[in-house]
């Protein structure tokens, strides 16, 4: 694609979504991350940030080859997002709870890649593909995070 020629409506909506979701998980973990006391867990959680950032650095790519505008993050949401964590670990730090609020952002993710693919059909094979492997990805997340539980 020559980086004058700008992409589909459609392509450029799977993108920026599957930036978006990326960005709240790694800020889901950024919050989190200092309340879990399981190694084990911490190493699982770490990884999942570097996956998320490499796919959301995909993403932002395409969109900046395409001449596409980022999705840029809300200071509300943000804080809704940051202050949902620490309140639902505020009581409960345990390594199972932790696990669970993880399974729910994934779970969350999961949705909203395929609410976005489901409405974007014609998207095209990258943007598609990608998304793709970030449900397989998040799957794998709970799949992985449900033995802490």
């Amino acid at each position: 694609m020559k980086p004058e020629m700008r992409m589909k409506s459609q392509e450029a909506a799977v993108y920026r979504e599957i930036q978006r979701s990326t960005e709240n998980a790694m800020t889901a973990i950024d919050t989190i991350s200092d309340k879990i006391y399981d190694d084990q867990l911490a190493m699982q959680v770490s990884r999942q940030a570097l996956q998320y950032s490499e796919i959301r650095n995909q993403a932002v790519e395409k969109l900046l080859q395409g001449n596409e505008k980022l999705y840029h993050s809300t200071y509300l949401s943000d804080l809704a997002l940051k202050g949902g964590m620490h309140y639902n670990t505020l009581l409960n730090t345990s390594t199972g709870h932790i696990a669970e609020l993880m399974i729910r952002e994934s779970s969350q993710g999961i949705v909203a890649m395929n609410k976005i693919l489901n409405h974007n059909n014609e998207a095209g094979e990258l943007p598609t593909a990608l998304a793709r492997q970030l449900i397989r990805f998040e799957e794998q997340n709970i799949e992985r995070l449900t033995k802490y539980l």
